[in-house]
């Protein structure tokens, strides 16, 4: 009597349950593929927000180089150029430029600028 009750409730329960999984999947994906690297980015950028210093080198979101020349709790005094000084929000800092960069970019710059000879240029010669 009280079987097919029982079969039609468990039906309806794994119908409920497939229906659902769906929806578990796409909120999984969301959090792995979206939500979780966006989290990550925003730590590690408020990690070098908060270690700024004196003398770093940083870019700002509108693309201004410049050296930091002073830090107070929520704005960085930026020098810019000799005798210009410019007051950011520290939300307003894209990023620290290394050195490392710096050097290698200037590498980059001098290798264009003094292509070398081709070996088989120079073979041709012999």
């Amino acid at each position: 009597m009280f079987l097919p009750l029982l079969q039609a409730a468990g039906a309806a329960s794994s119908q409920t349950l497939m229906s659902v999984v769906p929806f578990i999947a796409i909120i999984a994906i969301f959090y792995f593929f979206i939500i979780r690297p966006q989290n990550k980015k925003q730590k590690e950028t408020q990690k070098m927000i908060d270690a700024l210093k004196k003398g770093d080198k940083i870019v700002t979101i509108g693309g201004i180089h410049g050296t930091v020349s002073q830090t107070k709790e929520k704005t960085v005094i930026v020098k810019v150029d000799e005798g210009v000084k410019i007051e950011f929000n520290r939300s307003a800092i894209a990023g620290v430029v290394s050195e490392s960069s710096t050097k290698s970019d200037k590498k980059a710059d001098e290798s264009k600028e003094s292509p070398k000879e081709d070996s088989s240029d120079s073979e041709k010669a012999e």
